[in-house]
């Protein structure tokens, strides 16, 4: 096992943004995307990494912008540290498997959230009112139940330690026109439907994720992680039963942990006993082996 690595600092090129898990470098006319191991939930940046997640994250985005790239194009320019532009060099022993180079998209300033399960904040929101964010959704619904079909819903982005805001097709055609919220819809649909086929082949559910898209040369590209522990939900399919939470191979599993704890959900973090790490790392690599057949 690696040393996680929490943060980089990489003093020759410069640093645009420091976000959750990722750190994001201007080199050239490109992005470098740099996954750390560090973990957030409830949009709170935990101080206790989880060893190897950054390199999960890259491998299983790397799996999904290959699968997906049909669907829509993407911003990957290359993942091998030996083809990164020379500014790079110092630091390829700490970028080799966990970083791309990418192109410089222009992000929506929209999460585009596509959801196949009542769960999360949908299921919180549905058992005060069965129309969530302007869906009509069917009476007597369970919790994990599944959706007649997916749903589109997206949110606002929050800034860093702020919570995103589910808003409505409505919301969002005000914010982008109506043409381009209808493509954006089509295409994130398209993709989840592509990938949740696949993962539950792979034995895993995928009950919701969330899409980074942005816009280059005019284009609408897919940009950021795809298809993660973080970005998504992971059901394992063989212990499936609606009516009730689910087992996950996501952080939920983090989630439900500090659910028990007297924390106010805000900074600064509780401190993460070795125990919830490792089963947390656990199951981060135990979802890239099933959807990618390959290990880290």
């Amino acid at each position: 096992m690696t040393t996680p690595i929490t943060q980089t600092n990489f003093a020759s090129l410069h640093l645009l943004h420091r976000g959750k898990v990722r750190d994001l470098y201007e080199v050239e006319d490109h992005l470098l995307m740099v996954a750390s191991d560090r973990i957030s939930a409830f949009d709170v940046v935990m101080d206790d990494p989880i060893p190897n997640k950054g390199a999960i994250l890259t491998k299983l985005s790397l799996f999904w912008f290959d699968y997906l790239k049909d669907i829509v194009p993407n911003h990957l320019i290359t993942a091998n540290v030996e083809e990164y532009p020379v500014a790079c060099a110092p630091y390829r022993e700490q970028l080799a498997g966990r970083s791309l180079l990418v192109k410089k998209a222009k992000p929506l300033p929209v999460e585009c959230i596509v959801r196949g399960y009542l769960s999360g904040s949908f299921w919180q929101a549905y058992k005060k009112d069965p129309t969530v964010c302007g869906f009509a959704l069917p009476a007597g619904m369970r919790e994990s139940d599944k959706f007649p079909e997916p749903l589109f819903t997206p949110s606002t982005k929050a800034a860093l330690g702020a919570h995103d805001e589910n808003i409505s097709l409505a919301e969002m055609e005000n914010m982008l026109g109506k043409e381009q919220t209808a493509r954006i819809k089509d295409i994130c649909v398209r993709l989840y439907v592509k990938a949740a086929d696949y993962a539950l082949g792979r034995g895993i559910i995928i009950a919701d994720t969330k899409f980074e898209l942005g816009m280059y040369n005019g284009e609408i590209i897919l940009i950021d992680e795809v298809l993660t522990p973080d970005s998504s939900r992971f059901w394992p399919k063989d212990q499936y039963q609606p009516g009730a939470g689910q087992p996950s191979f996501d952080k939920q599993f983090l989630r439900d942990y500090l659910s028990t704890l007297d924390w106010g959900k805000n900074p600064p973090p509780p401190p993460l006993p070795r125990e919830i790490v490792e089963k947390t790392a656990s199951r981060y690599r135990e979802a890239l082996v099933k959807i990618t057949g390959a290990d880290i």
